[in-house]
């Protein structure tokens, strides 16, 4: 086993499809319609997000009126959204003042079981998500977003990119630094996808807030090289699935594992990671995953995990919980990101906002 110190110290297509759901259920136009694009959330766009993306945490600096940052901070990401480029923007806690109605659930990420988070790359008050069909693309988008804001302060930045990603059987899958097959656990339609991630009516939240969707990101360092010494069965067994997706006991990817037919984990173990996350694969987890890898030196890469959920304590929340003791605990690190809000279409949520 490695310890947590040296886990510290030792341990990236195509575009999406076109057709995705607004968030009334409705189906949007294509991407490239400008008309569906005002519409559409762009972060749910398509079974499989654009394959490259940068993340950029801003916090509101001293001084700053947050009427303002909050108008300028939407325009400034509408201007990018259109071609090559999704973007949007998702609040953080302090982005809202205490006079406004705030999502019940929006909160700073706690620590969890295991993670070492480091204030330098954790929280924010607002979240810049660019995502682009190349890098270059992204870059360009992202230094045109922070032209344009240059009262706030950048608190932490990541930059991802998702291999081999493409749309299958209604899922956008790529491939994660452990070189498994990411996404197979995610809805395969369009209003299955609107479902787990799209907060509706009668949920408690406030009224400029249906639509929208809580965003976690977590900045998960994997420690790549321990994980190569062990071998592709042993692999498999940690976390659930065959690389390819195929569950353990030979069912497709595309269909539901039964592990009532495996009470004692002889088949697919009682701590894989795949049966702690959802013990009861008919009753998936309530949320969207649409994670990115990022490499930033030889003993600092892993996954920039993100998900989308209309309740964060029956989605990401409950999961984490029930990874704990997992066996791929010892090869993972959680070091950052936080909670967010992505406010719905359009700006019907910014009047609400800035005119309490």
């Amino acid at each position: 086993m490695t310890s947590r110190r040296r886990l510290l110290t030792t341990s990236a297509a195509i575009a999406a499809g076109a057709g995705a759901l607004t968030a009334a259920g409705v189906i949007a136009l294509p991407n490239g319609s400008p008309e569906g694009r005002e519409k559409e959330p762009a972060h749910l766009r398509g079974a499989a997000p654009l394959p490259y993306a940068q993340f950029i945490s801003l916090d509101i600096t001293l001084g700053s009126e947050r009427a303002h940052a909050l108008r300028a901070a939407h325009q400034a990401i509408t201007a990018i959204d259109r071609g090559s480029v999704a973007a949007w923007l998702a609040l953080g806690q302090g982005a809202l003042t205490s006079h406004v109605d705030k999502p019940q659930h929006l909160k700073r990420m706690p620590s969890f079981a295991g993670d070492v988070l480091d204030p330098v790359q954790s929280h924010g008050d607002l979240l810049l998500h660019i995502t682009g069909s190349s890098a270059r693309a992204v870059r360009h988008a992202a230094e045109q977003t922070l032209r344009a804001l240059p009262q706030q302060q950048v608190r932490w930045r990541a930059e991802g990119t998702r291999p081999e990603n493409h749309a299958e059987d209604g899922r956008g899958l790529s491939l994660n630094p452990f070189n498994f097959t990411e996404g197979h656990g995610n809805p395969a339609t369009a209003s299955e996808i609107t479902e787990r991630a799209t907060i509706r009516a009668g949920q408690g939240e406030p009224s400029w807030a249906i639509g929208g969707s809580y965003e976690v990101i977590r900045i998960i360092r994997l420690a790549t090289d321990f994980w190569d010494r062990d071998t592709e069965e042993e692999q498999e067994r940690i976390i659930g699935r065959r690389r390819n997706g195929r569950w353990l006991d030979g069912t497709p990817s595309t269909e539901r594992a039964v592990f009532a037919t495996d009470p004692h984990g002889k088949i697919t173990p009682l701590d894989a990671h795949v049966r702690r996350a959802a013990p009861n694969p008919r009753t998936p987890p309530p949320m969207v995953r649409r994670s990115y890898n990022y490499h930033r030196a030889p003993d600092d890469q892993g996954l920039i995990f993100s998900c989308f959920q209309s309740d964060l304590e029956k989605g990401f929340e409950a999961v984490q919980r029930r990874l704990q003791g997992e066996a791929m605990a010892k090869y993972i690190l959680t070091t950052g990101g936080g909670y967010f809000f992505v406010p719905p279409p359009g700006d019907g949520w910014l009047r609400a906002l800035t005119e309490q």
